[in-house]
């Protein structure tokens, strides 16, 4: 369905994506992870076609730079951060579900599952909205049109808790009958939905592992870490896996999920000479 062959691009010089070579086929659940500045989202931008590249990219054999129309129309894209479009909500669930032949019903009743009611705001510009209901609206437009493909950019990110449940579930829904590319920082809260894990670092996949589907990715793993002396780098690199310090600062304890573990070791070897003792055992489910 989707193929990339040494596609690369440069901004100023600064090589973002440096010869990415993927094929992802029809109904693979895909998890795009990786630290900001990665390259997922430069990926994500030559997908639907935002981009002049090097390379090549072609989703069902079209060029989403050459023939951006047509490929659009088979997407359903929800991007990391929405854009200022001052145009009425109403106007834009029926002006989005007319360029795809949806019905802009179930783009309502998706919203009113993600807990926006589409009523009291149809009048209202989306610019005006708060970053929560721009992020639901979104998702019901992208999840509105029946796309083979769906593309989402740090999705999850402005939602609350209850929506973000919700929003997984939506997607579980669609598993079967759409490809999908997640990107995110957390695979823990896309593990039990994904069977593909792409990891990005400075342009280049550097892990690219196929899942089966009825292997868990949602397993998690207990650490314990007990730090040489109190140091203020590796406080915050701990501070961000969300692990927790003993009143002196230099025992850690917290969990780490287990497709992750080798990533969270990866940034632990920054360190190893803080480090006295580190544990890591996989939690009874």
């Amino acid at each position: 369905m989707i193929h990339c062959h040494d596609l690369s691009k440069t901004f100023k010089r600064a090589r973002v994506l440096d010869g990415i070579c993927l094929d992802i086929a029809l109904g693979e659940r895909i998890a795009l992870i990786g630290s900001n500045g990665a390259g997922k989202t430069t990926l994500i931008r030559c997908l639907l076609g935002e981009y002049t590249h090097d390379g090549t990219v072609t989703i069902d054999g079209r060029s989403p730079r050459n023939e951006r129309t047509v490929v659009l129309g088979s997407i359903g894209f929800v991007p990391q951060l929405p854009p200022p479009l001052k145009m009425p909500v109403g106007q834009l669930i029926e002006f989005s579900a007319a360029l795809s032949g949806a019905d802009p019903k179930k783009i309502d009743a998706i919203a009113g599952r993600l807990g926006l009611g589409v009523d009291e705001i149809r009048s209202r510009p989306f610019i005006k909205l708060s970053g929560g209901m721009k992020q639901k609206l979104l998702i019901a437009i992208a999840l509105g049109r029946d796309a083979k493909l769906l593309i989402m950019d740090e999705p999850a990110a402005n939602l609350d808790p209850e929506a973000r449940r919700i929003f997984f579930d939506l997607l579980a829904e669609r598993q079967h009958d759409a490809t999908m590319i997640i990107s995110s920082h957390r695979i823990d809260e896309v593990a039990a939905l994904v069977n593909r894990v792409i990891e990005m670092d400075m342009g280049k996949v550097v892990l690219d592992d196929k899942v089966a589907d009825d292997v868990s990715l949602s397993g998690r793993f207990a650490c314990r870490l007990v730090a040489r002396r109190a140091d203020a780098a590796l406080t915050k690199a701990l501070s961000a896996w969300k692990l927790s310090a003993d009143a002196d600062g230099l025992v850690w304890t917290g969990e780490v999920a287990g497709p992750d573990r080798l990533r969270f070791i990866g940034v632990l070897s920054r360190y190893v000479a803080l480090i006295g003792n580190l544990s890591l055992h996989e939690v009874a489910e």
